[in-house]
């Protein structure tokens, strides 16, 4: 296991405790909801008074999640991701249900950030929190529009159930969350944000065939002569989402370690991108 894969599990397990602090810091002890398949296991541990830890339904629930994932996403996808819920459900049976604020906004705004920082870095990493985290990233890689989106769309039947059975007063609450989060999620996550990567290597058709069979993006192919050296070489050029730059740096270091790569910020990208 190289450093960014190390890197990558330790991301996640810091996100998924940021989910668990959330949950039991802040959501739970309020009676305010979270969003996604967290907010669900709130609610029917809620109607069932306790008796199933939010913790437990919630690794529950993501066990048909986690086959979908396994055949639609991808099984390095749904392994991390399946990694993130197990940590998150031992977390939030470890960490102590304690109310931190008795200001029922505090604890919606506080609690919607701070699990949103948690999803935030883990979908960043290319992995997710699981549930329908998985659905709101399938659902963005298709579309090829920001996850914060879907993840609000996706959250809607959250704030109508818990308004019918808890009160609108609840409910309003909850949407303060899913609003905090949406906008942090979208803030650290930037699917939607393009990069070009400029890549040199002696390994030029070896890293070709490479990314195309982990990306599916189309690479322009560019004439250099290094300035020193004088050797001709091809740099390749590719336009990637920020979602697939994780995917796109573990294959050029898999292929070529010592492949010169330069990222830039694309403002904006005209004509057809998107993945076959």
């Amino acid at each position: 296991m190289n450093w960014i894969e190390t890197r990558k599990i330790i991301i996640i397990v810091v996100g998924a405790i940021l989910n668990a602090i959330a949950m039991n810091f802040f959501l739970i002890p309020a009676n305010v909801y979270a969003s996604g398949f967290t907010g669900v296991a709130q609610l029917l541990s809620s109607i069932l008074n306790g008796a199933v830890s939010t913790g437990i339904l919630l690794f529950i629930l993501n066990v048909p999640i986690a086959i979908f994932a396994w055949k639609r996403v991808g099984k390095l996808f749904t392994l991390y991701s399946l990694l993130s819920v197990v940590i998150t459900t031992v977390s939030m049976e470890i960490i102590p249900v304690i109310s931190v604020s008795k200001d029922i906004l505090l604890n919606a705004v506080f609690g919607g950030v701070i699990a949103a920082v948690g999803v935030g870095i883990t979908l960043k990493w290319g992995a997710s929190t699981g549930g329908m985290d998985i659905i709101a990233m399938y659902l963005s890689k298709a579309k090829d529009r920001p996850v914060g989106t879907y993840f609000f769309s996706l959250n809607a039947v959250i704030i109508i159930t818990a308004g019918f059975l808890f009160g609108w007063e609840k409910a309003l609450y909850t949407l303060v969350t899913l609003y905090a989060s949406t906008r942090v999620i979208d803030a650290i996550h930037t699917r939607h944000e393009k990069l070009t990567a400029m890549i040199i290597t002696n390994k030029q058709d070896e890293m070709k065939k490479a990314i195309h069979n982990k990306l599916v993006r189309g690479i322009t192919m560019i004439p250099a002569r290094g300035a020193f050296s004088n050797e001709h070489r091809e740099m390749l050029m590719i336009v990637v989402s920020r979602y697939e730059l994780f995917d796109l740096q573990r294959t050029i270091q898999e292929v070529d370690p010592n492949a010169f790569t330069n990222i830039v910020n694309t403002a904006d990208v005209y004509g057809v991108f998107r993945r076959d």
